[in-house]
């Protein structure tokens, strides 16, 4: 690996541009970098994963505005939507628009914590749907992922968004980038342009995730794919971007991160160098924020060992990210109002763990509903929970050794007479150092489970068949690589209205 040294430059200060990371980063995606098996093998792995959770929320409202959106835009030879007939074709960025919002939905599938937050899941949609608009093969497709994981990785272990309340998709957007870049094997200067204009315009505030969370969250994923193909389009064009939109006077450093003196350090491949990031990723078990994970598995665990009527208090002892984004120190009352929306409840770490308890389960629909959220005993032991920030379990969250990095953190429940039953969990039970990591058979299980009684077996056998066979697909294959339901699976029109992009209306 090669460290690159980041800082703001002042504008007395010249350097080649060769010196910016957004250059690095272009050189990196555009230097054909070999793909291992073991890399190849998760890439399959998480384009199952990400239809799963696609077809599972394929009538939810923000996925049918999304695909009617993304109707609104046919092309002859584009790119397909998930569920639909692969003779259904739109333009490749608004298929990005509607597929990406369909894995995002229901927050469950795959996530990297380190110094930031990411899904790089997320990168897959505007890949995939300019390797069908433009005839690549499966191979081309495992090099683009690869490279998207490496670099969206590489950035979020050295630079932290949140800490400034920014969106964590400003690492996404490069990373999208960066992965189209290596599938069309495009110039690294091309690539340095499209990568300066996503971060340029991928920068956004924190509060999609905070207070009352609404469907935005969701489509995240698909804006900032939308974005990413349009900035190489427009690099392809010969048109430049702002730059260095990482080390310049005004640039993202200076005024949204660190501020002029910040430094940071961006490790990426040498030449020549396989990518390895996306083995430093994992998905979720359960449909809830990553940091819910393992603590969805312990609750499991004790809820059967505990009287729940007895209970006096609950106490969490987690990270600082555990605590002042999903915990009590986030200070949203809305985590505690079983009124709240289910993008909010899957930010509330005090509602999971209470559901967790008392169902001794968890389901990415039952658990989340109205009815399952206002039962009278589940609001009372839910406004029982507190969370507390543990410097631990925050210095574990974010060590640099993969085997020592912790998402989890210790119980404690306290009962009525005096007893207090605690345990912990460092990683949740999938994670690749927990109890029962996944692999393949796993991640196709998942699909079954949460496509049963939708999927014809027959699809079910083709989809899964070809991406076990990535590496050999053609260009005719990749256009049928989304899995298709019945036309009756469907609702094309509702519980979507008529927005601008159907006008003029009926």
């Amino acid at each position: 690996m090669k460290d690159h040294h980041v800082r703001v430059w002042p504008s007395t200060e010249t350097h080649a541009r060769e010196d910016e990371l957004a250059w690095a980063i272009a050189a990196f995606a555009t230097s054909n970098p070999p793909v291992t098996d073991a890399v190849a093998e998760m890439v399959a792995c998480r384009i199952v994963d990400n239809a799963a959770v696609a077809l599972a929320s394929i009538n939810r409202g923000p996925v049918a505005s999304a695909r009617a959106m993304s109707l609104c835009h046919p092309r002859d030879g584009g790119a397909t939507l998930y569920g639909l007939s692969a003779d259904t074709r739109v333009h490749a960025e608004w298929a990005a628009w509607a597929n990406a919002t369909a894995v995002r939905e229901l927050d469950y599938h795959d996530t990297f914590l380190a110094a930031d937050y990411a899904h790089p899941g997320d990168s897959l949609a505007p890949i995939i749907a300019v390797a069908q608009q433009t005839g690549r093969s499966g191979q081309d497709l495992l090099r683009a992922a690869a490279v998207a994981y490496e670099v969206h990785v590489a950035l979020v272990k050295a630079i932290s968004l949140h800490a400034h309340k920014k969106d964590h998709v400003a690492h996404l957007l490069p990373a999208s980038v960066a992965g189209i870049g290596a599938l069309l094997n495009l110039p690294t200067e091309t690539v340095y342009h499209a990568v300066n204009q996503a971060v340029h315009l991928g920068f956004s505030t924190r509060q999609s995730r905070k207070g009352g969370i609404t469907s935005w969250k969701a489509y995240v994923p698909g804006y900032s794919g939308k974005t990413a193909i349009e900035a190489v389009d427009r690099a392809m064009r010969g048109e430049g971007a702002p730059n260095p939109v990482y080390e310049g006077a005004d640039s993202v450093i200076a005024w949204m991160l660190d501020g002029p003196k910040g430094t940071y350090t961006v490790a990426l491949p040498e030449p020549g160098e396989a990518p390895q990031g996306i083995l430093e990723t994992y998905t979720k078990a359960h449909s809830a924020e990553y940091q819910a994970q393992a603590l969805i598995d312990l609750a499991i665990e004790l809820g059967s060992q505990v009287d729940l009527r007895r209970v006096e208090k609950v106490r969490l002892h987690s990270s600082h990210h555990t605590h002042y984004v999903i915990g009590t120190g986030a200070n949203d009352p809305q985590k505690l109002d079983p009124k709240a929306s289910r993008e909010t409840l899957d930010h509330s770490i005090m509602y999971i763990l209470a559901v967790a308890l008392e169902d001794g389960a968890w389901h990415h629909e039952r658990s989340y509903t109205p009815e399952r959220a206002s039962r009278p005993e589940t609001v009372e032991l839910w406004h029982k929970i507190e969370t507390l920030e543990d410097p631990d379990w925050t210095a574990r969250y974010h060590a640099d050794d993969p085997a020592e990095r912790a998402f989890g953190g210790k119980l404690e429940i306290f009962m009525t007479d005096g007893q207090v039953i605690g345990a912990d969990k460092a990683v949740a039970d999938a994670h690749p150092n927990g109890a029962r990591p996944w692999g393949w058979n796993d991640y196709v299980g998942k699909f079954d489970e949460l496509t049963d009684g939708v999927i014809a077996p027959i699809e079910r056998d083709r989809f899964i068949g070809l991406t076990q066979k990535l590496a050999e697909l053609d260009a005719a294959d990749m256009a049928s690589l989304h899995p298709q339901l019945s036309d009756d699976s469907i609702i094309h029109s509702a519980p979507t209205g008529k927005g601008l992009f159907d006008w003029p209306q009926d």
